[in-house]
């Protein structure tokens, strides 16, 4: 089972939706035993930084983020979902995020022609070789809808990079951990098939361990 973090903000059942249209099982819970019961975890998120990190304290989530990482359980950030790992937002900030992974959030400087949030469909330029990638082709168009974008510390971590009148890090990968700025569940088949090498990594992961059962999948 596919764990989706509910902490009353983020496209929640589209995640959901597009989870089970591939093929895997995935539930809605905020049950901190539930998700780090799990055999993959997704955080999604759409709405300001400070509320998000709020909510996740609240709920006694942020402890539980940080445990299913250590633990090695695969893990897919989404939007906002991926910009919570770093460190801290200068959305009516700055405001201390996870610190999961070393970096800031910044906002998108102001350009002629172009209008911030970032939204709609655009291309992503891979810049390393990431198994939550594969079939995707360089230069796929996928769906975004954000004013503010992650800077890592470490370069490395960028995954996917696009072109906003600047370069951008559009997704990361580190270990256990998968995040994109677009949202996979808005993205079509390029999306699903994001989606789907998730759940093929989950079922891989789970199947490793003794004893443990592999999502169902069609």
């Amino acid at each position: 089972m596919i764990a989706i973090i509910d902490y009353g903000m983020g496209n929640l059942r589209s995640v959901q939706k597009g989870l089970e249209r591939v093929g895997y099982s995935a539930v809605v819970t905020r049950d901190a035993a539930a998700i780090e019961g799990a055999a993959g975890v997704v955080l999604p998120g759409v709405g300001a930084f400070g509320a998000c990190m709020e909510n996740l304290q609240a709920y006694g989530l942020i402890d539980t983020v940080h445990r299913v990482i250590d633990r090695g359980t695969p893990f897919l950030g989404i939007c906002l979902g991926m910009q919570l790992l770093f460190e801290e937002s200068e959305e009516f900030g700055p405001v201390r995020g996870l610190g999961i992974l070393r970096g800031r959030v910044v906002r998108f400087r102001d350009q002629p022609g172009r209008q911030v949030p970032h939204m709609g469909w655009n291309q992503v330029c891979k810049e390393q070789a990431v198994p939550h990638l594969e079939g995707i082709d360089d230069g796929a168009f996928v769906y975004f809808v954000h004013s503010y974008y992650v800077v890592p510390t470490d370069p490395a971590l960028t995954a996917t990079s696009t072109d906003y009148g600047q370069k951008f890090t559009s997704a990361i990968y580190r270990d256990n951990v998968f995040a994109t700025q677009y949202h996979p569940e808005k993205s079509q088949a390029v999306g699903l098939k994001i989606l789907k090498n998730f759940g093929r990594i989950v079922a891989a992961s789970r199947a490793s361990i003794p004893g443990q059962e592999t999502p169902a999948k069609c």
